[in-house]
């Protein structure tokens, strides 16, 4: 791109940023911090295409104010980590939820070849969870206690080895991105079929409406976070296909720290429904109210962090951009 039409196109948004930084008035620290991601990104452009130019002076100049107005204050430490959860994470994550959707659907649609390959081929389960879990599985089915594989261990060490495996997977889930998001999607492909063929295993044996709910206790969140992770993972695969105006090792760099962003949110809820599986799965006897309350909470969780609390961020940060424009 030429530096004119660069500077053309970006040059009411470096306006409006330099009047925040000027203003006198108190600003909203997401609203300038978002801008400031904007201005490093167009900072790193002209750096590398426009070097001993006055836009890379400009810019310069710019950013720097801003550095030192974004972290004057920087004792405030234990907000920033408030700050991220509350604020930063879902005003980023609204722009990726396209994603989010993409990384859903493929796994939709992996359960259903999952789901249809067992129901007409029997060996097709098998071939998947592999013979001594089936048959541990149809075991506890034959006691009358289709998921008493989850009663196994005890309590803290199932919890432990759960939470650590899932954390692996995610992260696997994110690793793979470095493929492209056809890595991330693959990931996402294979568990999806894995899991259609498991659901499908306790239907086959007429144990579904017993076994599924219990199973999804840990399952709403686990499976839910799985693919969020697999959303980082094409966030950052994305960048290398499609870099835009930048550099593709810049627009890398990027895709990394922004699905390592989404990553690093995931974490909690691994270590929640780590939890669940651990100490409450196993009561699969529990009254039905408790069950279908925690499955409910699950639900609520998950659409509530990764989807409409997003968009909410999102519409309160357009409202005020705005009124101070």
């Amino acid at each position: 791109m030429r530096e004119a039409a660069f500077v053309k196109q970006n040059k009411e948004k470096w306006i409006a940023f330099e009047n925040a930084l000027d203003s006198k008035t108190t600003i909203n620290p997401d609203y300038l911090a978002n801008l400031y991601i904007q201005l490093t990104n167009d900072l790193a452009y002209a750096q590398t295409y426009y070097e001993n130019s006055s836009t890379l002076t400009y810019l310069n100049s710019l950013a720097s104010q801003a550095h030192q107005q974004i972290y004057r204050n920087k004792k405030e430490s234990k907000k920033r980590f408030i700050t991220f959860w509350r604020t930063e994470f879902p005003l980023f994550f609204a722009d990726h939820l396209n994603v989010l959707l993409y990384a859903f659907i493929i796994f939709m649609v992996a359960v259903a070849i999952g789901t249809i390959s067992s129901l007409n081929d029997d060996s097709f389960v098998r071939l998947i969870l592999g013979d001594a879990y089936v048959n541990k599985t149809l075991e506890n089915i034959r006691e009358g206690n289709p998921t008493g594989i989850y009663q196994k261990d005890s309590m803290l060490g199932m919890f432990l080895y759960i939470t650590i495996n899932n954390i692996r997977v995610g992260m696997i889930c994110f690793a793979v991105g470095v493929f492209t998001s056809i890595g991330s999607g693959y990931i996402q492909f294979s568990n999806g079929v894995m899991v259609g063929a498991f659901f499908t295993m306790f239907y086959l044996e007429g144990v579904a409406g017993d076994a599924w709910p219990v199973i999804m206790l840990h399952g709403t969140i686990e499976l839910s976070v799985i693919v969020i992770c697999g959303a980082a993972g094409m966030i950052m695969g994305n960048s290398i296909l499609f870099p835009g105006t930048y550099s593709r090792r810049h627009s890398f760099v990027q895709g990394a720290k922004k699905g390592l962003k989404v990553l690093v949110s995931t974490i909690p809820l691994f270590i929640v429904a780590g939890f669940i599986e651990g100490f409450v799965t196993r009561y699969a006897f529990m009254p039905k109210v408790l069950l279908y309350l925690i499955l409910l909470v699950s639900v609520v969780i998950i659409l509530g962090y990764y989807v409409w609390y997003p968009l909410h961020v999102k519409k309160k940060y357009e409202v005020y951009r705005t009124q101070t424009a």
